[in-house]
């Protein structure tokens, strides 16, 4: 089904303060949703120091750190929802910063859960300026390759192609003095001025195709991010295969 953009909603007066005439329509009664950096709720460290795995309240994936990026790619399979009457939100993405900086570039699809019904959809995100949606048909079991190129200057190409609908996106914008610090391929619980929220039922994700400047993110022993609230692991994430494909899977709602 065509969702409705969940995501211009009803502004938080702390969201307005940070993004003033930035923020989004209104409509009552539901959350100002974004997707955020990474909220680290720890590291596990190899022996030479090395992160190895982390745990993040918001996120779970992989996601490359200690070098300059300036390109991240992936391709996915959306995942259908398990909606139980709770309103939740999923989504998945790649982009460049966000994990130690204060701003990301993104794009992804997303499976929010609302009244008990999915809603799907897709978006692009210069955090933190709020996410912009697609109007374009979203369905579960569409064929997603997404990429983020930085050109130079703060210059950035977002790309968002559904294979299986047979549309595509290109959004060019504009962010000096991004960080450029890491690289990701992410499925995340959405946030609004409270915090990650409820995460959706999303079943299982998988991840393919998965670059950093290029070459495969394994290249970058990238962190292995599971996610995590209150000692409940909500979405775990497998091992690297061939140094470019992995999945997340949904555990728990918070």
């Amino acid at each position: 089904m065509s969702a409705t953009p969940r995501r211009t909603l009803a502004i938080a007066a702390a969201l307005t303060a940070v993004l003033g005439s930035a923020a989004p329509a209104l409509a009552v009664g539901a959350p100002a949703l974004v997707n955020a950096p990474m909220a680290v709720a720890s590291h596990h460290l190899t022996a030479h120091g090395g992160t190895v795995n982390s745990t993040s309240s918001n996120w779970s994936g992989y996601s490359a750190t200690g070098s300059k990026f300036t390109s991240v790619s992936a391709s996915w399979v959306q995942p259908a929802a398990s909606c139980n009457g709770d309103d939740t939100y999923s989504s998945f993405w790649v982009g460049l910063d966000g994990d130690g900086s204060n701003s990301v570039e993104q794009t992804g699809s997303e499976v929010d859960c609302s009244g008990g019904s999915p809603q799907y959809y897709s978006w692009y995100e210069m955090y933190p300026a709020y996410p912009v949606n697609f109007s374009n048909t979203v369905r579960p079991g569409d064929h997603f390759t997404a990429s983020v190129t930085e050109s130079g200057s703060g210059a950035f190409v977002l790309k968002l192609s559904d294979t299986t609908q047979g549309w595509s996106k290109t959004e060019n914008k504009t962010l000096k003095n991004a960080a450029l610090a890491s690289a990701e391929v992410i499925a995340e619980a959405p946030s609004d001025s409270s915090g990650a929220l409820p995460l959706t039922n999303f079943g299982k994700i998988n991840f393919t195709s998965a670059t950093a400047n290029g070459q495969p993110i394994g290249n970058f022993s990238p962190d292995q991010i599971t996610m995590a609230s209150g000692g409940t692991t909500l979405a775990s994430t497998s091992a690297l295969s061939g140094g470019n494909a992995f999945s997340v899977t949904w555990k728990a709602e918070g």
